[in-house]
């Protein structure tokens, strides 16, 4: 596994490029703005640090963020998606968002805090029972 990224959303884009670029000294490593979501990610990371990334969420349409919502997730790695979410779900876990598209999972950690997890490289093929398992909650 491989600590990939913090997701924070914030309301004014430019407002925390200032803050984290300018006063913190994380450096802008890649943009993508996505029209038809309506929102911009922006990645930082500390000069020199190849490693956890800080990705800004800017949605283009106004929205408070209350109870922490301006927090998103953590993102991780991983060799074998199906092979960790069963992992976790054997352990308890509940599957908020199961890997139906053999690329992407989100579970919740005991404090409620949203965890993506990544299938490392390309998607797998789409299999049961993942495929046709539900989303559960919010993720």
């Amino acid at each position: 596994m491989k600590f990939l990224h913090t997701m924070v959303r914030v309301n004014n884009l430019d407002d925390s490029l200032d803050f984290y670029c300018k006063h913190l000294g994380l450096e802008e490593v890649r943009r993508v703005d996505v029209e038809k979501g309506r929102f911009t990610l922006v990645y930082l990371a500390a000069p020199g640090d190849s490693g956890g990334e800080v990705e800004l969420t800017y949605n283009w349409d106004v929205e408070e963020y209350s109870g922490g919502r301006n927090f998103g997730h953590m993102a991780f790695a991983v060799e074998n998606i199906y092979e960790t979410c069963q992992k976790l779900m054997d352990a308890g876990v509940t599957i908020n968002r199961p890997p139906r598209d053999g690329h992407m999972a989100f579970v919740r950690s005991p404090d409620g805090i949203s965890i993506e997890l990544l299938q490392v490289g390309k998607k797998l093929a789409s299999e049961e029972p993942w495929q046709s398992m539900p989303s559960v909650g919010v993720w």
